[in-house]
């Protein structure tokens, strides 16, 4: 068999290589395509070699085979069997092209016809005989070639014709189906079925011409159902009207209807020949030219269009038109403020454009996004047809905004109804991060703000800290560190349980909401029994981490002194008091649910809690008394636990029939005697419950913490122990289903005691354990969990670096709620990593500029971030922005000067505030806040030529109002030359700041310049020469003056040397 494969492709090789740059076209997985170049196939003949000694065929039969094979280079169109496959059937058994059976031909996206029995195809020239157009295909157009019936491709056969897939139903169906059946009872064929889910319509025929639907049925089918059908939740036509440029095609060759015009409910291929006829393509016009074109250029445009296109397209191909000039488009989109049919206030909705072009629309099925994936926050698939990032390109991106603020163009988030919405519609909403203050009717509560966050801050607030000086840039930073020890830890957290159970008071709590609260009562019970010191002998000294004795329970009021040895038993014991309390619920909830009669099951499940009181009482009152005397020993020595285990081995090694003792109370007896597995058969119980057996029942009474758990995790490893799955999944109910997978995430519980039970240095499930998914269903809520990885890693239960992401989660948590001085404070709590020095002052800027208008506006959150030792530059950094952004350009500058940013001060002063100051005369506080600045020209560009002009003025004012002149200017020279001097700073003043001064800027420096003028003419009056007079004139006309001034002065200044020649003269 090796050798005629390899017989096989040598041959197909040879036959190939003699067809250079023939496309072959063979389907591929259904419709695809697979296109082989002749040269290709060539190229790989070269490499092998065919022996003449071996015997086989000559290269006259390679000759010969092709010579008769069909010949099929139309592209989109196949054959089944393929060229391939009928060279090589032909060379292994000669003859067979005359007898192919069910031999089929088909153009992707159009059809197929597959010939009953056997035919032969040989010299078939099928590009000539076979041709599918739109919802008809043609055999033998040709009657003049046409072999009579029973030859060649003029035989029965079954025919699949491609229909646009339209959305038919129920009576709308029924006529279609009706119309399709009398259309090919009018042809002489047989109707076999329509599929309306992919378009086919299938029928028999006896011999061939021309098949299908013609203009007419085509318009009664097509388009007359078609306008009553509308698809649920798709626009009408009076949405939307828009034209798309081309046509989608999937990776396998089809057409996909994903196109604009297809989900406006517009015909694309209808609008595809209006474009096609409007704006023909380079390629087409130089076709035309030519006449023809060579198989290379068919092979590189595309090759599979709908049957109306290649239909227009054909149309088309003998006409020449001038290339036309497209118009601008119009803009894409509008924002839909007011629009009532707007399903989200804050839309951005497609605008109409051609209102008055009467298109005929009908709706056709969009393209639907493959759901494979859930989005994270809504945990819901999206509905959308297509993506309006499709049609909109670089003109748009979703993604996320301050506050929890979300743009996208999916489903509204909480929308479960996907049959609504347009994926023209973009919607702006807020993603609910503030889940955990909020009712069962989704109301925020202030009492849930306050003891979800502010409580719990203010109590972490109140513990030691340490703190961390850093550096930042020029400015230092204190980081902070709480410092706390073991001994404190029982009160700390008796503290947070008076917090949590404050929001338990909370009226309008949602179940699962008071379940994850319930829960965080019992991990700070959890904490307190695992990690916290007892003093000892009163020396007040406090046990170590130290292997099995590595941490104590807190000191309680009154209670006695307990040896270093007992220590471990005493933990062990506080343990199993906490295990009782965490299941006594779900005891007491099953129990509730049994009937009178099962008193053994009853007394089960108590021992399932512990509850050993409870089932001895319940045995006695029930008149077993031997039962209950052996409950009263559960869990004590292990000596009755083997007692126990002997008598039931005994039993089974005798042949005793279980089957006259109830069940219920053999499973007692396989509890007693330490026997879980045999005990719980079936049953399913919680893992705590399990965890409880475990250490109540099997193992040893003096067994150690650490092993318990240890020995729970190696059955749960051996899948025997139930998983420890988190309690809003053990315990729900939950408003929304979760996803969940068997070790995707265990209860904050069990990381806890696998915490205290490692005995490596560095716990590695740290990032996992710190997760929200741990301890709440809320993906975005960590405002606990935050607290209690802090107060653990203050006692020294772990030290870790790499809890970022709880850190920065919180945050978010906080700003969206508006708490930024809160959101500092945790930033500030952010351990210092040395590849990231200035983290916390990166995060820190951050947060004051995004919210200043939070946090300026509130005394409270501004005094609060002072006191953290903020740099206050810091704080008016950000102020100013803000007031510049929102073009308060007085206080930005205030900041600034505040902030000792001098040159982004002075450019404000010049360019937004000085000019509106000094116009609306308030000179003093020009003077002022110029005069600020003056202190620090040396670190201000231009100074001179900014600010330093005001202050010139001001002194050069004040100097010619003085009656005795200053030293410099004791005479009306040296006056005229300060003038000059200061003008022509004027002057290069407006040539460097250009056109950053505004026109009331330059208004103001002819105001300055006139009054600097009238100061300077009323000096120069009787005394001064007449020389002196014309240079004060000369250095005024250098003056930036109103052109009506100028000309004032220049006519003085002639009427003054007019007069002095006429003193010369005389």
């Amino acid at each position: 068999m090796a050798s005629t494969s390899a017989y096989s492709t040598g041959i197909l090789d040879e036959l190939h290589a003699s067809r250079s740059k023939i496309p072959f076209v063979t389907p591929c997985s259904g419709e695809s395509v697979v296109e082989v170049s002749g040269s290709h196939i060539s190229s790989m003949f070269k490499k092998r070699r065919i022996s003449m000694s071996t015997g086989f065929t000559s290269c006259n039969d390679f000759s010969e085979t092709e010579a008769f094979l069909p010949v099929l280079h139309s592209p989109g169109y196949f054959m089944e069997p393929s060229l391939k496959e009928l060279a090589a059937r032909e060379l292994n058994d000669p003859g067979y092209c005359c007898r192919v059976r069910d031999f089929t031909i088909g153009r992707v996206g159009y059809g197929r016809v597959k010939f009953f029995g056997e035919t032969d195809i040989r010299w078939l020239d099928l590009d000539r005989i076979v041709r599918f157009d739109r919802h008809e295909v043609v055999v033998y157009e040709d009657e003049t070639n046409k072999p009579a019936v029973g030859e060649g491709l003029n035989k029965s056969a079954e025919v699949t014709l491609v229909l646009e897939s339209l959305f038919f139903q129920g009576e709308q169906l029924h006529n279609v189906v009706n119309k399709l059946r009398k259309s090919m009872e009018r042809q002489g064929a047989y109707f076999i079925l329509f599929d309306p889910s992919n378009g086919e319509w299938k029928f028999l025929v006896d011999h061939f011409s021309r098949f299908g639907l013609t203009e007419d049925d085509e318009d009664d089918i097509i388009m007359d159902d078609a306008d009553t059908i509308q698809r649920p939740g798709e626009a009408t036509s009076s949405d939307i009207c828009e034209v798309d440029e081309d046509l989608q095609e999937g990776p396998s060759g089809t057409v996909l209807s994903h196109s604009l015009p297809a989900h406006l409910g517009l015909d694309p291929v209808k609008m595809q020949e209006m474009r096609m006829l409007m704006f023909p393509t380079e390629g087409e016009e130089s076709e035309d030219l030519d006449g023809s074109f060579s198989h290379e250029k068919q092979h590189l445009r595309k090759e599979y269009i709908r049957p109306g296109l290649q239909y227009s397209a054909r149309k088309v191909s003998y006409r020449t038109s001038p290339p036309i000039v497209r118009k601008t488009p119009q803009a894409l989109l509008e924002y839909n403020v007011n629009s009532s049919d707007s399903s989200s206030p804050e839309t951005i909705l497609m605008t109409r454009q051609n209102k008055g072009l009467p298109l005929r629309t009908r709706k056709v099925q969009g393209f639907k996004l493959d759901l494979k994936y859930e989005t994270p926050i809504t945990r819901m698939h999206s509905s959308n047809i297509v993506d309006a990032g499709l049609f909109m390109g670089k003109s748009f991106r979703v993604g996320w905004g301050p506050n929890g603020i979300l743009v996208h163009t999916g489903t509204p988030v909480g929308v479960t109804d996907f049959g609504i919405g347009l994926s023209s519609v973009i919607n702006v909403e807020k993603v609910a991060i503030n889940k955990v203050v909020r009712d069962e009717n989704d109301r925020v509560k202030e009492e849930l703000i306050d003891s979800c966050f502010s409580s719990p801050l203010n109590l972490h607030k109140s513990i030691k800290h340490e703190k961390i000086e850093i550096q930042a840039g020029s400015f230092k930073l204190n980081l902070q560190k709480l410092v706390s020890n073991r001994l404190e830890l029982p009160e700390i957290c008796r503290s947070y349980i008076e917090i949590v159970e404050r929001q338990l008071d909370v009226s309008g709590l949602s179940a699962s909401a008071r379940v994850v609260l319930m829960h965080q009562v019992m991990v700070w019970e959890l904490i307190k029994v695992l990690f916290s010191a007892r003093e000892i002998n009163a020396d007040s000294k406090s046990l170590d981490a130290d292997a099995d004795e590595d941490m104590m329970h807190d000191k309680k009021d009154g209670s006695p002194d307990i040896e270093l040895e007992a220590l471990p038993l005493v933990r062990r014991a506080e343990f199993s008091y906490w295990l009782q309390e965490s299941v006594c619920h779900r005891v007491q909830e099953e129990i509730s649910c049994l009937n009178e009669s099962s008193d053994l099951e009853h007394i089960f499940l108590l021992l399932t809690g512990r509850q050993l009181d409870s089932a001895v009482e319940s045995s006695v009152s029930k008149g077993d008394v031997r039962l209950a005397c052996l409950l009263a020993q559960a869990g004590g020595s292990t000596v009755n636990r083997s007692d126990m285990a002997r008598q039931l081995d005994l039993w089974r090694m005798n042949g005793l029939d279980f089957n006259f003792i109830e069940k219920d109370r053999v499973r007692l007896y396989e509890l007693l005697a330490g026997n879980i597995q045999g005990a719980l058969h079936s049953s399913k119980i919680d893992w705590k419950r399990y965890l409880g057996l475990l250490m109540w029942y099997q193992l040893p009474p003096d067994t150690s913490l650490p092993i318990i758990v240890r020995t729970y995790q190696q059955l749960l490893d051996e899948g025997q122990a139930p998983y420890p799955v988190p309690v809003y999944i053990d315990e729900g109910p939950l408003e929304e289903a979760v996803t969940w997978s068997p070790g995707d995430r265990f209860d904050l519980a069990y990381y806890l005691m696998l915490l205290h039970s490692t005995e490596e240095s560095k716990f590695d499930a740290l990032k996992t354990m710190f997760s929200a998914f741990s301890s709440t269903y809320d993906a975005l809520d960590y405002h606990m969990i935050w607290h209690q990885r802090c107060i653990l890693e203050a006692v020294g239960a772990f030290s870790s670096d790499e809890l970022h992401v709880l850190d920065m989660s919180f945050v978010s948590q906080l700003l969206c709620l508006g708490q930024c001085h809160w959101a500092i404070y945790v930033v500030l709590h952010m351990p210092h990593c040395d590849d990231l020095p200035y983290l916390q002052a990166s995060v820190i800027r951050e947060i004051l500029f995004q919210y200043c208008e939070t946090w300026s506006a509130q005394a409270m959150q501004r005094q609060f971030i002072e006191d953290l030792g903020v740099p206050l530059a810091w704080l008016h950094e950000a102020r100013a922005t803000y007031y510049h952004y929102y073009g308060n350009m007085s206080k930005s500058l205030e900041h600034l000067l505040e902030y000792s940013n001098w040159q982004r001060a002075h450019s404000i002063f010049m360019t937004s505030v000085a000019h509106t100051l000094f116009l609306s005369a308030n000179h003093p506080e020009v003077w002022r806040l110029a005069h600020t600045m003056e202190e620090y020209k040396s670190e201000i560009a231009d100074w001179d030529l900014g600010a330093g002009i005001y202050v010139s003025f001001y002194s050069l004012k004040d100097a010619l109002r003085e009656e005795n002149t200053m030293s410099e200017l004791d005479c009306l020279e040296r006056k005229n030359d300060a003038c000059r001097d200061f003008f022509g700073r004027l002057n290069e003043s407006l040539a460097v700041w250009g056109s950053k001064l505004p026109v009331d800027a330059r208004a103001t420096y002819s105001l300055m310049a006139e009054e600097i003028c009238n100061l300077l003419l009323s000096d120069s009056g009787e005394g001064a020469t007449r020389e002196v007079q014309l240079s004060c004139f000369d250095a005024m006309v250098s003056a930036p003056l109103p052109e009506d001034l100028r000309s004032c002065h220049l006519q003085d200044a002639v009427s003054l040397f007019t007069s002095y020649l006429s003193e010369l003269a005389s």
